[in-house]
């Protein structure tokens, strides 16, 4: 099973239970909490920014599936959930908080090193569109590409057209030959955050 029908199993209604108040990003954060350090309860609900009704679900599914275990220090992750986990950073190897530049303008800003899939962006648009879903204010999609960085539509070398943002987004995110980083914008960091992981999500195979 990939990972991403594993992960969206996991977030998806399971009946005959209510609809569920979190997503595959609450899932992918719980675990990245988990995998730095024990959290108890009310801290995971802090950080993701949920309800406490929501936050019990998350770690009976995760426990249920073997992925984390509970003890007086809190949450934390098992040998099959760092396993999981090493598979989202495989997927996504840099995760950052981008500074404002003249691509990057929102208020806040969090970049995802998606590997390995620029041959499925297209015109982007289908990132852009799950970032926003995901309370995104804006995305930007580019492409690493025969030496260049690319925005569908926009631009074919960022270097040459935004030389200063160019050197931020490449120092920050390091990609290569057919990487895709997408970095989102925000009114917070956590949409900011979940808005580009939407965008790199789409990117899965699964």
């Amino acid at each position: 099973m990939t990972l991403k029908r594993f992960i969206s199993g996991l977030a998806g209604t399971k009946a005959p239970g209510p609809n569920t108040t979190f997503t595959v990003f609450h899932i992918y954060y719980a675990l990245e909490l988990m995998s730095e350090r024990p959290l108890g309860r009310s801290k995971l609900a802090e950080k993701l920014n949920v309800g406490e009704g929501a936050v019990r679900t998350i770690i009976s599914r995760l426990m249920d599936a073997g992925l984390i275990v509970t003890s007086k220090t809190g949450c934390s992750l098992t040998a099959k959930g760092k396993r999981i986990w090493r598979q989202f950073e495989e997927a996504f190897p840099q995760r950052v908080e981008v500074p404002q530049t003249a691509l990057t303008s929102s208020d806040f800003n969090f970049g995802f090193l998606v590997k390995n899939c620029g041959h499925k962006v297209k015109s982007g648009i289908d990132q852009r569109d799950a970032a926003i879903i995901a309370g995104a204010r804006r995305c930007l999609v580019v492409v690493c590409q025969e030496g260049h960085l690319r925005i569908g539509g926009v631009s074919e070398s960022i270097e040459v057209q935004f030389p200063e943002a160019s050197h931020v987004i490449l120092g920050l995110l390091k990609p290569e030959e057919n990487d895709v980083i997408v970095v989102a914008g925000g009114d917070s960091l956590l949409k900011a955050k979940r808005g580009a992981f939407a965008a790199g999500w789409t990117l899965l195979d699964g």
